[in-house]
């Protein structure tokens, strides 16, 4: 059973930074790729950043380019969502997601559409 974690999630200023943090067990799992969206109240879910697993290669939202970044630490298989110069808009519960290994959909759309394991998400709240 393949299970989810995020972490880091909270509440800071227009333009305040947060770190989330995205831990999959079991240990062992290898994904094929692993991402972050996130929901807004009354919104529908919005893929944030995407990046293949055991590579650096990233795919990050025009919402968010040049302020957000994803990163993995595979030796805690933990995955993690850097977030700079946030604005209002950026408040959203924010989900991890990892998609199994061979998967096609390694896409912003499909990680929001098809990756079948997700956390619980975390909330992140910015205000002006």
């Amino acid at each position: 059973r393949v299970e989810l974690v995020e972490s880091g999630g909270g509440s800071v200023q227009t333009g305040g930074s947060l770190r989330l943090s995205c831990q999959i067990s079991p240990s062992t799992y290898e994904s094929a790729c692993m991402g972050w969206f996130r929901q807004a109240p009354g919104k529908g879910r919005e893929g944030v950043a995407l990046m293949w697993s055991g590579s650096t290669y990233t795919v990050v939202a025009d919402s968010v380019q040049g302020r957000f970044t994803v990163s993995q630490d595979n030796t805690k298989n933990t995955l993690h969502l850097e977030m700079n110069s946030l604005k209002p808009e950026d408040t959203a519960v924010y989900y991890c997601a990892a998609a199994p290994p061979g998967a096609p959909y390694c896409t912003l759309p499909g990680l929001v559409r098809d990756f079948p394991y997700a956390g619980q998400g975390t909330q992140v709240t910015v205000s002006s």
